[in-house]
């Protein structure tokens, strides 16, 4: 049990990230400079409600299987909602905090959780997982936005599954022989409805027609002043909804200092030069043609029509076209983003929870809740922007 991200050396941990099936293409979330980054920063830390646990097994010196865990004492940051749990918990004279929670803090993209070095390693991390929430005493314990080798570890009876709808991009254009990638921008285009290409192109139009220009840079090539721009872009769009933000300026210098080549940053700049907004995507990978890319942060600091759509997605997407990247992920919620072509797509956690009856009460929720998630993505999909094939 590690208490401190620095107890354990970054490259075991690194290297048995690599060892997933994934391999090193999931992003920089996992890596432990990031999940390091976010202790040291005081971002993700006992006085911000997160406790770092992370479990380790080793076999003589070698490690063999870990999980990001963390003791919560609330439910922010997670972006798997279970608020109403809590609450009834508490109604009934029961305490919900602490609780176990697997994830990556602030970070609602899918990817591997549970590490380890093959099946067997996987399922003893899941089986010590719930031995150490009932040691402690914790209500429940959460393994969020789980990749498809943790949900198998995970399918049993001790475990509740769980389904959400993010919204993604795939660079895939239908042909006769089968997807292609899109050529250009346009091409792109061509493949939506006429609404939804029309729509498009006036959206782009007035920001064009406001004289905005987009820089676009990628790993070292952001500077610092960029970083720091990029900071009062971002704390401003949290600060406007009356929240601080979660994350602290020391994680995005940690992530210029270590992780540089997994971010890419689309600045706006008016017609005098100035920057005015910025949104920052993350990488699956450093290639030159990644496999994804993720979109995570944004901010303005003035009003443009339309600006959000063109720095947050559509200039993203031009970039994953001229780059060959294979899909976009537009983060958590958010059904407008289907209008520009992120279609819905599921996402897994998975939950434990110590008392049998809420356990039964939160099944039975979740077994409602699984029928009116496939309605909604049956309404979505006959909401679909895409032109009918022929």
């Amino acid at each position: 049990m590690i208490t401190e991200p620095e107890q354990i050396e970054a490259g075991a941990w690194n290297t048995l990230l690599q060892a997933q099936p994934m391999g090193g293409a999931c992003g920089p979330f996992m890596r432990h400079e990031y999940l390091a980054a976010l202790h040291a920063s005081g971002s993700a830390i006992p006085s911000t409600g997160w406790h770092p646990r992370w479990l380790t097994l080793w076999r003589d010196e070698a490690l063999c299987a870990a999980a990001p865990l963390y003791a919560k004492d609330h439910s922010y940051g997670e972006y798997v909602f279970d608020w109403a749990w809590a609450q009834a918990h508490e109604a009934h004279g029961l305490a919900y905090y602490p609780k176990g929670l697997v994830a990556v803090p602030f970070t609602p993209v899918p990817g591997p959780r549970l590490l380890a070095r093959d099946a067997t390693a996987r399922h003893a991390l899941q089986v010590e997982l719930l031995a150490q929430a009932e040691r402690v005493g914790w209500s429940s314990l959460h393994v969020l936005f789980n990749a498809d080798t943790d949900r198998e570890a995970l399918i049993g009876a001790a475990w509740l599954e769980r389904h959400t709808v993010q919204f993604h991009w795939h660079n895939a254009c239908p042909t006769p022989h089968g997807p292609r990638p899109f050529r250009h921008f346009d091409d792109f285009l061509a493949n939506l409805t006429q609404d939804k290409r029309k729509k498009i192109r006036q959206e782009r139009r007035k920001v064009m027609d406001a004289g905005i220009r987009f820089d676009v840079r990628r790993g070292h090539e952001i500077t610092a002043s960029d970083w720091d721009f990029f900071y009062r872009c971002y704390a401003r769009t949290y600060w406007e909804h009356g929240n601080p933000p979660y994350l602290k300026p020391a994680f995005f210098h940690a992530m210029a200092d270590s992780l540089a080549g997994w971010w890419l940053m689309f600045i706006a700049r008016d017609r005098a030069g100035q920057p005015i907004a910025c949104s920052l995507v993350a990488l699956s990978d450093t290639s030159a043609r990644p496999q994804a890319a993720y979109g995570r942060y944004w901010g303005a600091l003035q009003r443009v029509d339309c600006l959000h759509f063109e720095t947050c997605y559509y200039q993203p997407l031009q970039w994953c076209i001229e780059h060959g990247v294979t899909r976009f992920e537009g983060g958590a919620q958010g059904e407008h983003k289907m209008a520009r072509a992120l279609l819905p797509t599921v996402t897994h956690s998975a939950h434990w929870l110590a008392h049998p009856v809420f356990a039964d009460a939160v099944d039975r929720f979740l077994q409602r809740e699984g029928d009116g998630m496939a309605r909604y993505l049956a309404h979505l999909k006959n909401r679909s922007p895409l032109r009918a094939p022929g």
